[in-house]
């Protein structure tokens, strides 16, 4: 239904209003000079309340929208028909009353202000016509109506092509965000890799020498290459290519959303949980000690699997940056609602301005790899580093706080599609 749900809600409920005060004027002018006339009049109307009400709001366009306005000039025109030529001019109100802006409001709506300004000028005329036609002098006859009906229509139509701009800016937003969301799981997952593997070619190359030399350079060279890429600014987004003939543009975006969308393939739903404990364990080695409690730690298999990986990560830079031989211990619990894993080392610490000189050289071990992770999943990260050693303490809500698991997962599920 998108953001024209609640216009054409709210139209249904004028209709219907207008209906029901059609009958009342009925009801108190005693039927006018022709009561059956009359309320064969307001059949017509709520026969034809009732057919505006069925269609979908993507079936009220063009024949319909037509067949609307012409009913209910019909309807207007049958006032003299139910009555009489004193009441029409003494200026008793017509039996279509407030209906007859009904649509005026549609086309406003569906088709915007122009439309519903024509819609009201049609309207308008078909009154003017009607109380000329019964010797009414069109000097005397006051405006106001003619007017508040062409400011609803203008009024209405603009309003909700407003509406409809806001709701495509939604939805490309939306789209940019999970575009990005995808970039940043795929920065660390090449980081976690790609480049890991290109700095240590690098850094043994030179220390080999020769023409092993030449290859850690030319591995440096495309390690910063590679993160120059990943650390690039998305492309702006293309605009919405133009409907196929005959197919109105909201149904058209609507139909390219529902191919283009992430997760719109139903693949990313939730999946079950897992014990962060298991995928902890493979970490431990003569110089890693993983110490856990013996209850299970249980998250969303997605948040799992990014807290674990945000837990070699951290590793990683142990093995890159400390001194051989340095030591490091992993402690998993969990604690007010949340799992928390902290990753300590006797290493020499972080020296001051590191991770700030690391994010700015396109080196995502902490900045991506580990807080972007852990943020992705409603966490925090926190570090704590002096020269006897380096902490770093990750806490994930136990539910992985379930639409950012969930999110998580879609995200994975849009990677392997694309």
């Amino acid at each position: 239904m998108g953001i024209e749900g609640p216009f054409w809600r709210a139209i249904a409920v004028f209709r219907v209003a207008s209906l029901a005060y059609a009958a009342l004027l009925v009801l108190r002018a005693g039927g006018y000079a022709r009561p059956a006339v009359a309320w064969a009049v307001v059949g017509v109307m709520a026969v034809w309340t009732v057919v505006m009400l069925v269609p979908p709001p993507s079936a009220r366009r063009g024949p319909l929208l037509a067949a609307d306005l012409v009913v209910t000039v019909a309807c207007l025109l049958a006032a003299p028909y139910a009555q009489s030529r004193d009441d029409m001019l003494a200026g008793a109100i017509p039996i279509t009353a407030t209906w007859a802006a009904g649509p005026v409001l549609a086309y406003g709506v569906a088709r915007g202000r122009r439309a519903g300004a024509v819609a009201a000028a049609v309207m308008s005329a078909a009154d003017l016509w009607l109380r000329s036609g019964n010797g009414v002098d069109l000097a005397s006859i006051p405006v106001n109506g003619a007017v508040l009906m062409f400011m609803a229509g203008v009024v209405v139509g603009h309003v909700a092509r407003l509406a409809r701009e806001a709701e495509e800016r939604m939805r490309r937003a939306a789209r940019i965000e999970a575009a990005g969301r995808e970039r940043e799981r795929l920065a660390r997952g090449i980081h976690d890799s790609v480049l890991q593997v290109l700095a240590l070619v690098q850094r043994r190359g030179a220390e080999i020498g020769g023409e092993a030399a030449e290859l850690g350079r030319l591995a440096g060279e495309q390690e910063a290459a590679l993160r120059a890429l990943v650390q690039a600014p998305p492309v702006a987004e293309e605009p919405d290519p133009a409907p196929p003939p005959g197919l109105h543009a909201p149904v058209w975006q609507r139909r390219r959303l529902a191919h283009t969308s992430p997760g719109s393939t139903g693949t990313g739903a939730a999946e079950s949980d897992v014990d962060l404990r298991e995928l902890l364990r493979p970490y431990g080695t003569s110089g890693v000690t993983v110490s856990a409690p013996a209850t299970p730690l249980r998250l969303p298999a997605g948040s799992a699997r990014e807290a674990a990986a945000a837990v070699g990560a951290a590793l990683d830079n142990v093995a890159r940056h400390c001194p051989e031989g340095t030591r490091a211990w992993i402690l998993a619990e969990e604690d007010d609602g949340a799992v928390v894993v902290t990753v300590r080392d006797d290493g020499p610490g972080i020296p001051e301005g590191r991770l700030e000189q690391a994010a700015r050289e396109g080196r995502m071990g902490v900045a991506r790899s580990i807080r972007g992770r852990v943020a992705d999943l409603g966490g925090t990260v926190a570090i704590t580093s002096s020269r006897t050693g380096t902490e770093i303490e990750l806490t994930v809500p136990v539910g992985a706080d379930k639409a950012s698991a969930d999110k998580a997962s879609a995200d994975e599920a849009s990677g392997r599609r694309s």
